[in-house]
Order: C-alpha cells, then structure tokens, then sequence
C-alpha cells in the first residue's frame, strides 16, 4: 500500500470511529463501482444548486439548491477556493490622479489630499 492510500485509510478510519463515538454508522468507499456512484450522485447533487454563500471568516459554505433545500459544508479550505480577491477601484474616496491635473483627489468638504500626504494644505 503506498503512502497516500495508507493516509486516507487511516482518515476514512478515524472518520468512522468518531462516528462511532456518536452511535452513527458511515460507509467509506476508496475505490471501484462504489466510489464512481458515489462521485456520480455528487456531481448530480452540485448541479442542482443555483446559488453559494461562502464565509471565510467561519470556513463554511451554504448551498442553496433548485428545490428550495439548503446544505451546509464546513471546510477550512473551500471558502477560500470560493472567493475572489479584494478590488479597491471603486472607492468613493480615492480617485487615480489625473493628467495634468491634481495628483491626488480630495474629499468633499475637506482641505487634505487622499489618500494623506505631506503638502503644505495638508497639515
């Protein structure tokens, strides 16, 4: 047996043996037939969903299927593969400097550039 099937041998095992702990069986298929249906009816149950809610913050993620049902998988790892990163160019705040005009923009109402600098009419 090499290394990584030994690895998820021992996983699935533990897994078994915490639901154990918790008087409720689980079945584990590593491979073969069982392990093809399994990987069927999974991708069967994901086309069904029409929208995601993923939260990083708490490492879950919400499914909401066609049929109104909602399923929840808590993972440390799929929220992250799920979102997007971070985009600052449509701050209210700050404007790219312009040609030949001010470098920076200001804020309504306020005498100091954005983001702060130091200038004379901003101290």
């Amino acid at each position: 047996m090499t290394k990584d099937k030994r690895d998820v041998s021992e996983r699935t095992d533990r897994v078994l043996q915490l639901e154990a702990e918790l008087e409720a069986e689980g079945a584990a298929t590593m491979q073969g037939e069982e392990l093809d249906h399994a990987r069927a009816m999974l991708h069967q149950w994901v086309e069904s969903v029409v929208a995601v809610v993923s939260s990083p913050g708490v490492g879950r993620v919400s499914l909401i299927h066609a049929d109104g049902g909602e399923s929840r998988i808590s993972s440390p790892a799929l929220p992250y593969l799920l979102s997007r990163p971070a985009r600052f160019t449509d701050q209210a705040d700050y404007q790219a400097p312009r040609r030949g005009g001010r470098r920076y923009s200001r804020r309504p109402g306020k005498d100091r550039c954005w983001p702060p600098r130091r200038h004379r009419h901003c101290q």
